[in-house]
């Protein structure tokens, strides 16, 4: 069976983490904990980034930095994974949901205007499969209304918009480092902050309420509660774990995106003759490869696609389910406008493994099998 997603492993992660066990430091901000966060800031060119436990506990911390309150509202796509909701309803808000673009799967930018009210308080874009959402309108819309934008980069580390890394245009980027993410600690995250004044704050959350980031760095004696928070420190196991593949990010990147072009190449045809549809990438836009997926012509032919492969030992799998259409979403939330796009398309959309170290030959065997399907 050709699984759908193994975890990256690059060789060095065991070592690291042994290093960690030995300094006998293996609770959260230790010294593999500096060096992610340094290289993200080095690599992004981003003013502070925090590791965290997971993406949803970076964009919890984004809600409260936004000082997001009961009654606020934050529009954000429906096609998205739950997180990206649940962090700002903890907070009371209620997540206003705007229809999708096809081509990108993203936020459609020129919907947002129309759903802003008086309760608005930020705009959530979702960089899906780690191609970008159209950023300068968004930017644009949010400083004449006065928004706060939290980009949910959980699948954009490595992606740019325009040349600036995702994560980094925004007041706040969340990064996630699941184990199905192209850079992995198993479960993790980080906040990307791009404002001098939001960093103490963010720290004295991210650490129980406390200053002890400060008493750390020697600039207080001793430190004490300061405001309300929580535990948001990953363990220096895992970071450790994560900086292993950091190290090697280029050498992950160039190898998942030559499956991606190798997919896109050998299913070039399909899309030609009508069969089926390809990513679209701007030309605004570098992606990194998180994702290949394609679209069928509609739920019962997905369905039967998925189950075609898994007969031929490959794993695909279909994505979110509109977040408006679940229970949550509807008792939570609300669908701004029309649902032209959103439930239509995810119910078309299918992915198909991709992950580092994924042989060029499972990517022709998939490929062919993709299409004899269509040739039936």
């Amino acid at each position: 069976m050709i699984r759908f997603n193994v975890p990256p492993f690059t060789g060095k992660e065991m070592d690291y983490i042994k290093q960690a066990v030995e300094a006998q430091k293996i609770c959260g901000d230790g010294e593999f904990t500096k060096k992610d966060n340094q290289w993200m800031e080095e690599r992004f060119g981003a003013k502070k980034v925090l590791l965290t436990t997971s993406c949803t506990h970076a964009t919890e911390l984004a809600a409260l930095l936004a000082d997001i309150k009961p009654g606020d509202e934050v529009i954000m796509p429906s096609f998205t994974f739950v997180s990206t909701a649940d962090a700002f309803v903890l907070r009371g808000a209620v997540p206003v949901f705007v229809d999708i673009r096809p081509d990108t799967m993203n936020i459609d930018e020129t919907k947002i205007e129309a759903a802003i009210t008086e309760k608005t308080k930020a705009i959530v874009p979702v960089h899906y499969a780690g191609v970008a959402c159209e950023m300068d309108t968004i930017m644009d819309i949010a400083k004449r209304h006065n928004l706060v934008v939290i980009e949910d980069a959980a699948q954009g580390v490595m992606s740019k918009y325009k040349g600036q890394a995702l994560g980094t245009i925004g007041e706040f980027g969340c990064y996630s480092f699941h184990e199905t993410k192209n850079y992995s600690m198993g479960e993790g995250g980080a906040i990307v902050i791009k404002n001098e004044k939001d960093i103490e704050r963010a720290e004295i959350f991210r650490e129980k309420g406390t200053n002890r980031s400060k008493f750390f760095r020697g600039q207080i004696d001793k430190y004490t509660w300061v405001d309300y928070g929580s535990s948001y420190l990953p363990s220096e196991l895992n970071a450790a774990y994560l900086y292993a593949q950091l190290e090697k990010a280029d050498e992950i990147f160039d190898d998942r995106m030559s499956s991606w072009n190798r997919y896109y190449e050998n299913l070039k045809e399909l899309a030609e003759q009508g069969h089926i549809e390809l990513p679209t990438i701007p030309a605004d836009c570098e992606h990194n490869a998180h994702m290949f997926y394609l679209k069928a012509k509609d739920l019962e032919e997905r369905t039967a696609l998925i189950d075609f492969l898994k007969s031929k030992d490959i794993l695909a799998v279909f994505h979110y389910i509109p977040l408006h259409t679940a229970p949550a979403g509807q008792a939570y939330g609300r669908f701004h406008g029309e649902d032209k796009y959103t439930t239509k398309e995810s119910e078309r959309l299918m992915r198909l493994p991709l992950y580092y170290g994924l042989k060029p030959e499972q990517v022709d065997y998939i490929s062919e099998q993709v299409k004899a399907f269509y040739q039936k």
